[in-house]
Order: structure tokens, then sequence, then C-alpha cells
């Protein structure tokens, strides 16, 4: 006799499934991939290819090795390999992204049961072991339609004052940075179509940009300080891309929206805190990662008692 699961109710169904959730991610990302492109040229889109290439061996790979039926049909790394892409500079070996990408699936996900198991966002954490492990690749970029071997030129992070009053130039990424991160109304796009297709709801993005930018203009009223502007802060970086395609994972992430408001405060926070005040100019990925490990704890305190249950659930 087959055995069947039973689970408290609602029973709502859905036709929403993983592999079509990912297209949709898919789609919302192609805008930003295709203008980093645009920017910085086939060797991008070398990076990409390469990139989301080895996520998806890696996943294959895997699954052989240890007899586990492949999942490479929910597309989830297709995702994990084209978030990472876009979190690396134009100028990064090949070599790296693709050791990047093996990182993220393999250790970061598969080692943890898989997808609905990592304990935080694999592209993310495989970004920050890039850039602990190779620091000045990871920091090099140059200008859009520059050659890749172009000396690395300023970003709007280390700094330079020539972007702290161009927010045109910034809101649509003809600057220097990682390939997906720097055209914030194609990623602001992306953000809504997602929003429209209910795949994420606006809490995290929304606290995210509210926190990061109300900081950064409580901290401006210190000149000494050298905080950015709230736009310069939402406009540069990796924040856009961070708030609405990283820091929304479902596994790593709050499903309550008490939660999901004070995860995204929390990113907000820790982000304008290490670019003001740390070593590296970058605060995103290690906001996310750190919010990513709080999450069972955020989820326990903003998650109410069920309607008229005392105690705890086991209690009679």
């Amino acid at each position: 006799m087959q055995k069947m699961n039973i689970t408290a109710s609602p029973h709502i169904a859905s036709a929403d499934n993983t592999s079509g959730i990912m297209l949709d991610v898919i789609f919302a990302l192609l805008p930003a991939t295709i203008c980093g492109i645009f920017f910085y040229g086939f060797y991008a889109l070398l990076l990409v290819a390469v990139s989301v290439a080895a996520a998806v061996a890696a996943e294959y790979l895997w699954c052989l090795a240890v007899k586990k039926e492949s999942s490479l049909r929910d597309l989830s790394a297709i995702v994990t390999g084209l978030l990472l892409a876009l979190n690396l500079p134009p100028t990064l070996p090949l070599w790296m992204a693709a050791l990047g990408s093996a990182v993220a699936i393999v250790v970061v996900k598969q080692m943890f049961g898989g997808i609905g198991h990592n304990f935080a966002n694999p592209a993310i954490t495989a970004r920050i072991v890039l850039m602990v492990s190779f620091p000045t690749a990871m920091t090099t970029f140059v200008d859009p339609f520059a050659a890749a071997d172009t000396v690395s030129t300023a970003t709007p992070l280390s700094g330079s004052q020539e972007f702290a009053t161009d927010i045109t130039r910034l809101f649509f990424g003809n600057y220097s940075g990682c390939i997906g991160e720097t055209s914030s109304v194609l990623l602001l796009a992306g953000g809504i179509y997602l929003v429209l297709r209910r795949v994420i709801t606006p809490e995290i993005p929304l606290a995210f940009f509210a926190s990061a930018a109300g900081l950064s203009a409580l901290l401006g009223l210190n000149p000494e300080l050298g905080a950015q502007g709230p736009l310069e802060t939402l406009l540069t970086g990796g924040l856009m891309i961070g708030a609405i395609f990283m820091a929304t994972d479902y596994v790593t992430s709050p499903p309550n929206r008490l939660g999901k408001i004070v995860f995204g405060v929390g990113c907000g926070i820790i982000t304008v805190v290490i670019r003001t005040f740390g070593n590296l100019p970058e605060g995103v990925s290690f906001a996310i990662l750190l919010m990513n490990i709080l999450t069972p704890h955020i989820t326990r305190l903003t998650t109410g008692k069920p309607f008229g249950a005392e105690g705890k659930a086991d209690e009679k």
C-alpha cells in the first residue's frame, strides 16, 4: 500500500513548480545579462556561459556520483550559475568562474541535501569564497566598452568622486563594476516582473532599500565618515541585484511577512556599516550571508502562535 503524507490544512493547490519559478527568474535576469554583455563584450559572454555550464556540470556529476536522481530539470543550477556570473568582474579568469560555480553547487547546495536544504544562498557564498581566495582578481574592473586587458579603473565604491553627482550614469549602469550589477533600471524592471508574477514579494527588497538609504543618510550627517549618499548607496555595487534576486531566495529567507521585513532591514544596515567602516568597499554579499545564518532565529521569533494554541504544540 502506498504511504500517504497527511499535513495540516489548508490544502491549497497551485500550478507553480520549481522549474517554472526558476524560468521566471532567468527571464527577469536576461535584460541585465544582455546589458552586461553589451557593456563588457564577448569575454563577459564567455564568463556567463562558463559559470552556467560549470554549475550544470557540477550538479549532474554530483547526482551521478551519489546515485541520486538528476535535479537538472528544476533549472536551479542554471539560476545559480547565472547569478554568480552577474556578480563577477568582467576580467575574471574563466577557471575561477568555473571554480565558483562548483563551490556553489557542490559545497553549499548539494552537500547540505540539495535544493531546499542549503543554509545560505549558493551564489552569494561562492562569491565570498572567490573574494577571499582571489581578492585582486575579484576587485579588478574595467570601463564599459574597454578591452578585457585594459588597466583597471575606479568604481563608485572605491571612493571616486566622479560618480557622486552622476545619478543618471549610475541608474543606467554605464560605469565599471561586475557584469550584471550596474544597470539598476534593468534590475528593477526584473524585480517588478517577479513581483507581478508573484515569484517574490516586495517586503525584503523594500526593507533592504529603506534601511540602507536611511542609515546612509543618517551617517551622511557626519562628513568625516565619508558615507555614501542614499541614492549612491542604492544604485552602486551589488545592492540592487542582491536585494531583488538573492536576498529573496525562498530557502534562506524567512517565510513570514514580519520576518521578511526584519531580514531586509538587517541586510541594509549591515551593508552600509561594512561599506562605511569596513576594509572592503562592498558589503552586500556578507550582509546577505550573515542574515541567511540568522534566518531560522528570525523566523522563530517573528512567527505567531497558531490560533487557539497554548504553550508547545506537543503538550497535551
